[in-house]
C-alpha cells in the first residue's frame, strides 16, 4: 500500500533553504519515491495554508520511514527545519473497506 508525506510550509531564509532544494531530491528518488507536489503557488481554498505545499509517494510505510530516517536525509534535513515554518504528515492510500 502506497504511503504519503504531505507538508505544508512557508520558506523564513531563502538562502539557507536552497541547499535543501539542491540536495533533497535525490534522497526521494534513492528510496523509491516519488515527487507528485512541490510548488510555491499552492491556492488556498480553505484555512490559512502556507504557501508551499509538497506531496511524495512511497510505495509503503516503512520505505517512507526509511526515507526519512536515512543517514542522506538526515544529513540535509536540518536545511529544511532551520530554514522553514510548517507541517508534515505521513498518511496511508486509502482502502474502501468490504
Amino acid at each position: 500500500m502506497a504511503s504519503y508525506l504531505v507538508t505544508n510550509y512557508k520558506i523564513t531564509n531563502p538562502e539557507g533553504y536552497s541547499a535543501y532544494t539542491a540536495t533533497v531530491g535525490a534522497t526521494v528518488f534513492a528510496h523509491g519515491g516519488k515527487i507528485l507536489v512541490a510548488g510555491p503557488d499552492s491556492t488556498a481554498i480553505e484555512g490559512n495554508p502556507d504557501p508551499i505545499t509538497v506531496v511524495l509517494e512511497f510505495p509503503t510505510r516503512d520505505a517512507l520511514q526509511g526515507w526519512y530516517d536515512s543517514p542522506e536525509y538526515q544529513a540535509i534535513i536540518h536545511h529544511r527545519t532551520d530554514n522553514s515554518e510548517g507541517s508534515m504528515v505521513f498518511a496511508d492510500e486509502f482502502v474502501m473497506p468490504g
